[in-house]
């Protein structure tokens, strides 16, 4: 639950260990700024779009020159939507919400996208750095909480570009990277000591179900990887005193249909190679979408998750010792 100016995570979530008074929080880039490392990475990664290698799919296009590969995002990023968000996690949305900005395109193909109208072709206008730096100065105005690029893994140069005008205009909010965790390693090194709070979705578990719904069967090794690396940057997730998330790694898990030894596997993971204090959104809201509608091609795909499904995936988080784990079922 949460309330107005009061706390909005769980009790049974935090714990002292991972609360971080307000008084020591500033954003991570503020000093990233300040010392000019941020502008050379702007640069770096900007130059690294002319063989463009931002996300694992490597496609080596020239970016710069409005080149386009996988993604289908060229030169410049486009935002689909940027609003206050009131259907993020708890810690997230708070009471004046998240402010999310929803990028175009993807490089991953999941057949069962909900956003599929925004993911799969180049909806928005593409925005030059100074006008995507204005939408986040303008979410800060309207007093969201957070900074919240979803599906950014194709855009991370594009967003530094951005962060920096909007960092020397007054941009101080906490970033949040609402990933699916099909991320490069370069881009992660250069979002290092940039984002405050990584959320990433791990999808699947075997390398078929990731050829077979996301067209990516080295998902599931390259979000180990990817996940790994963002713990090592920011740790478990760390709350202020009204229960905000200030800092860390929240882990997105959408519980699937019939594939609930992917779920144990992932959950298992988490604890043992991440850490039992990773904390979990283990979702129950998948219903069918795109692809699985569309065709014939994945009946198996073609309901929604069972109540004792979802009781079980969230048996299996516990066995698994995961203790900060936000389970409710819809």
């Amino acid at each position: 639950m949460w309330w107005e100016d009061g706390p909005v995570a769980a009790p049974s979530l935090v714990d002292p260990r991972f609360l971080l008074p307000d008084e020591a929080f500033q954003p991570a880039y503020v000093a990233l700024y300040e010392s000019g490392e941020l502008a050379r990475r702007v640069d770096e990664a900007r130059r690294a779009l002319a063989q463009c290698r931002t996300c694992p799919r490597a496609c080596g296009v020239n970016r710069l020159a409005d080149q386009v590969g996988v993604c289908r995002i060229g030169r410049y990023a486009r935002v689909a939507s940027a609003f206050p968000h009131f259907g993020e996690e708890d810690c997230l949305r708070g009471w004046r919400g998240s402010g999310t900005l929803f990028f175009s395109g993807c490089n991953l193909r999941c057949v069962f996208c909900q956003n599929w109208d925004i993911s799969q072709q180049p909806v928005g206008r593409p925005l030059r750095p100074r006008e995507l730096a204005a939408r986040m100065l303008e979410l800060q105005e309207q007093g969201v909480h957070n900074i919240n690029w979803v599906t950014p893994e194709h855009v991370v140069p594009q967003l530094l570009e951005a962060l920096l005008l909007a960092v020397e205009q007054g941009l101080r909010l906490p970033i949040v990277y609402n990933t699916s965790a099909y991320d490069a390693l370069e881009s992660l090194r250069w979002l290092d000591g940039v984002v405050d709070i990584y959320m990433p979705d791990f999808k699947v578990w075997q390398p078929e179900h990731a050829r077979r719904y996301l067209k990516a069967p080295d998902y599931p090794e390259v979000a180990r990887r990817a996940i790994l690396e963002m713990h090592r940057q920011v740790g478990p997730l760390k709350f202020n005193r009204q229960g905000l998330a200030r800092r860390g790694v929240l882990v997105r898990h959408l519980v699937l249909p019939g594939l609930l030894d992917d779920t144990a596997a992932i959950l298992r993971w988490l604890a043992q190679a991440v850490s039992p204090d990773t904390y979990v959104n283990l979702m129950a809201q998948y219903r069918p979408e795109y692809q699985v509608v569309t065709t014939d091609k994945y009946p198996e795909l073609r309901r929604r998750v069972r109540g004792d499904e979802y009781r079980q995936a969230v048996a299996l988080a516990r066995e698994a010792g995961l203790w900060r784990l936000d389970a409710r079922w819809l």
